[in-house]
């Protein structure tokens, strides 16, 4: 009879410990610092038009909205600071991205500026991550709710996010706009600094791409940032808003955070 009640013990503490690496899986606590998004569908991009062509010289359109389905994944809950890529260049040898000395935004807390598109993909893959993808970046910053904004359909204010109309005028520390938290706890994907997804852009691709897992075109020219960013207009800042750059562009307001696939 202790024969059987020490199996059920035993069956008992391995069950708990189990439940408690799914439980820690679901939350992102199994890779620090980045949250756990759940498989399952979602509304991307957004069908109204926005005419802004008397200030910016052309029209934003971010449709059509569509549904799409995303396997899980884990994502940086914070944008890349200057303290982890410095120790990235350090035990890399990798160069020093454009303005890692301007005062404004070379505080160890801020997000790191500066980069192209190929040193964000070799920091990524230093620190066992990756990129993410468009459709992963967007649904990560909106949930599955079609809001406007990472914390609903208000509109953006200084409490929420680092944009044009705050007057900042440079980059803010990871984490410091709590109110503009994203559904699954992502902090900052709504101003701050652009950040850098590994698709390609095509303003059409909406129209034509899988539903299933998108990963972008196969080629072309810039590559998608998504964000906003402190030096532009909150519009920009919309969890749907899409925006381009060449992938060698290195200003101070794109910077990235990373993704990781479920093993």
């Amino acid at each position: 009879m202790w024969i059987v009640k020490r199996w059920i013990v035993l069956f008992a503490f391995v069950m708990v410990f189990f439940l408690k690496g799914l439980l820690a899986a679901e939350e992102g606590e199994q890779y620090p610092g980045m949250v756990y998004v759940p498989a399952g569908e979602f509304y991307m991009g957004e069908d109204k038009y926005y005419d802004w062509t008397f200030m910016l010289a052309f029209n934003i359109y971010d449709g059509p909205e569509h549904i799409v389905y995303l396997d899980s994944y884990y994502i940086d809950k914070y944008e890349v600071t200057n303290e982890q890529y410095a120790k990235f260049i350090e035990e890399t040898g990798h160069r020093i991205p454009y303005c890692w000395f301007d005062e404004r935004f070379n505080t160890p807390d801020k997000p790191v500026v500066g980069v192209r598109w190929e040193d964000a993909v070799a920091y990524a893959e230093w620190a066992g991550k990756r990129l993410p993808t468009e459709a992963e970046w967007e649904k990560a910053a909106r949930g599955s709710d079609r809001r406007l904004w990472p914390w609903g359909n208000e509109i953006f204010d200084a409490e929420r996010c680092n944009v044009w109309e705050t007057k900042k005028m440079q980059t803010s520390p990871v984490g410091s706009y709590k109110q503009g938290k994203s559904p699954y706890g992502c902090y900052d994907m709504s101003g701050n600094v652009w950040e850098w997804c590994t698709d390609w852009y095509d303003q059409n691709y909406y129209y034509s791409f899988p539903r299933e897992n998108p990963k972008g075109p196969e080629s072309g020219q810039q590559k998608v940032i998504r964000g906003g960013s402190w030096h532009y207009f909150g519009h920009f800042a919309r969890c749907a808003a899409r925006y381009r750059v060449l992938p060698h562009a290195e200003t101070p307001q794109i910077g990235f955070r990373c993704a990781k696939s479920v093993e």
